[in-house]
């Protein structure tokens, strides 16, 4: 399934129309765009917030938790290049899936990963909300509601403007971060601030050791790290709106790695020999908490704006997606054919607008459970998320072994060390999922998990019954 550009010409309007199979779509997402896309969709509420909650676990030793992660997400993402470089399409993962794995696999990727991202919506719509509150003293549904309605909106006009706002998103989060760096190693080197009289780099080992929690603390954090690190696979499903994909999405891809260097483990180093890991608590963000610690109230208010900006980009992000990947789903006969439509300037409407009505729930647990609401919806999206990073290395092995054998064509972006390499991350997210069922805060997304697999098997088996002769369901 290729995306086709449509004329550019074509007016704004929400009113949907059908579009045929694959078609539709606009090639409106430039290099630049795509660059902080990849780059943005890597810094979002796992760093901002979630972080606090592991750095009170894991101490120092989650810079290493960090590092091996972001290692185990280069081998995705180089994964995912390669079987982007042999066929780029919009709804990448459940497109692959379908290929290399049959159509139920098809069918139950592309379902998780639209659940993924309307539980990620909830779970950023619930950080933006958070964040609010550092300012005014505002109920934290009614905030997550306006939020909700707001990106519901900007997701409506063109596709352009979703890499516009994505770019700019991205470049607050991005100027933030490097800001922070800067500012704590000024408070490391010249000694000014509150902080400056404590801070030294051997705050990372002096209380407690760089372990304080010991090992198992450390690796009871890496379900936390693997949410933070969630998003950045986006960019494979842009690849049907790219001006350029073969060109941009390599380069985007290969960025991964000096990301994960500097906003995370870099970013984590400073923060951590400035201010002693003891004094973060769960639930306030590290960026934020240090500014306070070194006295500087304006550049906490500072960050707490660029957090809340970063939250507010992955929701938007995740309507963005959601739309698209119930499209493709529809296109192969997996879901209603009312997804299929678009509006005149190539916009899924009715997807998109399901996927936020399912959204506006993060408002009610807000409402609900306004302390606890972040945590509940964490877990379940990581697990949901990396079911989407399973199918990706299963699928680039299996294509790996036909190219090899000469049934396809080989890759031009070729994954380094694969099929070793993703193994290798196979079965790093097996040891997150294992951490996952000792966590009693974790664990209830694995309760889910089996609930929803059988929703999707019953679903499936019902469509296939209803649908004998279409192909969707037929093995390639």
């Amino acid at each position: 399934m290729t995306s086709a550009q449509v004329d550019n010409g074509q007016a704004d309007g929400p009113k949907a129309v059908d579009a045929p199979a694959g078609e539709g779509y606009q090639r409106g997402l430039g290099a630049r765009q795509i660059q902080m896309i990849a780059i943005g969709g890597a810094i979002g509420t796992g760093l901002f917030l979630g972080a606090g909650k592991a750095i009170d676990r894991a101490g120092p030793s989650l810079i290493l938790a960090y590092a091996i992660a972001g290692l185990v997400i280069f081998f995705i993402m180089r994964a995912l290049g390669e079987l982007l470089m042999y066929r780029p399409v919009s709804g990448s993962f459940s497109e692959y899936a379908r290929e290399f794995l049959g159509p139920f696999f098809g069918f139950v990727t592309g379902w998780t990963y639209w659940l993924f991202w309307v539980v990620t919506g909830i779970t950023e719509v619930t950080a933006a909300a958070t964040y609010m509150t550092y300012w005014w003293d505002i109920p934290q549904w009614l905030s997550a509601l306006v939020f909700t309605v707001i990106l519901y909106g900007a997701n409506l006009i063109s596709v352009k403007l979703f890499g516009e706002l994505e770019f700019w998103f991205s470049m607050v989060k991005v100027t933030a971060i490097i800001g922070m760096i800067l500012i704590c190693a000024g408070v490391l080197t010249v000694g000014f601030s509150d902080a400056g009289d404590t801070a030294t780099v051997a705050n990372l080992w002096n209380d407690g050791g760089f372990f304080p929690q010991g090992i198992g603390g450390t690796l009871m954090t890496l379900q936390i790290v693997m949410f933070a690190f969630l998003a950045v696979e986006l960019v494979g499903v842009t690849a049907g709106e790219s001006k350029d994909p073969k060109t941009v999405l390599p380069k985007a891809i290969n960025t991964v790695p000096w990301r994960i260097a500097v906003f995370y483990v870099g970013a984590l180093i400073m923060i951590l020999s400035v201010v002693p890991w003891s004094t973060f608590k769960p639930g306030v963000s590290p960026f934020v908490a240090a500014f306070e610690e070194m006295g500087l109230g304006i550049g906490a208010a500072i960050v707490n704006f660029v957090v809340l900006t970063a939250a507010l980009s992955s929701c938007n992000s995740g309507m963005y997606s959601t739309g698209r990947m119930l499209r493709d789903l529809a296109i192969n006969g997996q879901g209603p054919k009312a997804f299929t439509k678009l509006t005149k300037n190539g916009l899924p409407l009715v997807g998109t607008t399901f996927s936020a009505a399912l959204m506006l729930v993060g408002v009610w647990i807000n409402y609900q459970w306004p302390g606890d609401a972040f945590n509940y919806v964490v877990s379940f999206a990581t697990i949901s998320g990396m079911w989407a990073w399973i199918m990706i290395l299963v699928c680039q092995i299996r294509f790996r072994a036909k190219a090899d054998r000469g049934e396809l064509p080989q890759s031009s972006f070729k994954a380094p060390g694969a099929p070793f390499s993703s193994w290798f991350a196979l079965a790093f997210i097996g040891l997150v999922i294992v951490m996952m069922a000792i966590d009693k805060d974790a664990r209830i997304s694995l309760y889910c998990a089996p609930l929803w697999g059988l929703i999707l098997g019953v679903s499936y088996l019902v469509l296939k019954a209803r649908n004998p002769e279409n192909k969707a369901f037929a093995k390639r």
